[in-house]
């Protein structure tokens, strides 16, 4: 059994997206961290997966799995290629679709020149919402301190239908967001995991951000960080309220606009790399382990 898949990627954030719609294939996690490896797989930061709805208000269902395979509850970037995919496909011929996430209902919107707004819906701060445990908590006013391997980071924390920390640095070049970002995602304050965002403001209309992903690393962009961080600089009035802002990411920039009590609004563009087929069974007998019956 051959199934077909398209490699996308949303400002350098790569992925690999299946139709299983038309096709039928059983994921495992151990199938997935396969297919996810760049030197003897196809190579991505998540696959986004197409399936019908399960309910009738929406068009999709949108599943996302990190490179470890495991689900997740959503991805920006991963969401405009999913709207694009699915009129190329021809699965839809709406500009606008509905779909359900993990953590609930996106409105994609495409244009005519590859571009994709997304209603991200409405950030949650509350550490509950993120969710955030810590067993002391540090905090002035929205800013939290937490004990990080002996070193106490102040950080904020957003949830935009998946978990992020927020972290304001005078200049992401020199920032370690290997070491601080694997030492953060991974702390028990964070019973999910956490996305690590570290944010530089160049002014009121623009910023800079690297991002360490859960089960991924960093990456080349990340739409719900740089949403989490937009979201985040307004509140604390960094940045200015409804209005477009430039988040500016390794891979290039997203258009960003909130004002507080409303859903996050987040545009970019999205690229189309090459399709082609693969072999589940093949790919698990090539590791050596048994495939599915």
């Amino acid at each position: 059994m051959l199934i077909e898949f398209t490699k996308m990627h949303g400002l350098g954030n790569d992925f690999m997206v299946i139709d299983l719609v038309t096709q039928r294939l059983e994921l495992t996690e151990e199938l997935i961290a396969l297919l996810a490896d760049r030197h003897m797989g196809i190579g991505f930061d998540q696959l986004l997966v197409v399936e019908p709805p399960m309910r009738p208000d929406v068009d999709f269902r949108y599943r996302i799995f990190n490179a470890d395979g495991s689900e997740v509850e959503q991805c920006g970037n991963g969401a405009r290629c999913f709207a694009r995919f699915v009129q190329a496909r021809k699965l839809s011929f709406k500009q606008r679709i509905r779909v359900e996430t993990k953590s609930g209902i996106l409105t994609l919107t495409t244009d005519n020149y590859g571009w994709v707004e997304v209603d991200m819906g409405k950030p949650r701060f509350e550490p509950a919402e993120i969710p955030f445990t810590p067993k002391a908590i540090t905090k002035i006013q929205n800013a939290y301190h937490l004990d990080v391997e002996g070193t106490p980071v102040q950080l904020y924390v957003a949830n935009m239908g998946n978990p992020h920390a927020v972290i304001k640095v005078d200049d992401i070049l020199t920032a370690d967001v290997e070491k601080l970002g694997s030492a953060i995602e991974s702390h028990p304050a964070f019973p999910e995991k956490v996305n690590v965002g570290f944010v530089q403001v160049m002014n009121q209309r623009h910023i800079r951000l690297r991002v360490y992903e859960r089960g991924v690393g960093e990456t080349q962009a990340c739409g719900t960080g740089a949403c989490a961080a937009v979201a985040t600089g307004i509140r604390e009035g960094w940045l200015d309220e409804g209005e477009e802002i430039r988040a500016q990411l390794y891979g290039g920039s997203l258009l960003i606009r909130w004002s507080p009590g409303y859903s996050v609004m987040m545009t970019g563009p999205t690229a189309f790399v090459y399709e082609g087929v693969f072999s589940p069974d093949g790919i698990m007998a090539q590791a050596g382990l048994k495939p599915s019956a």
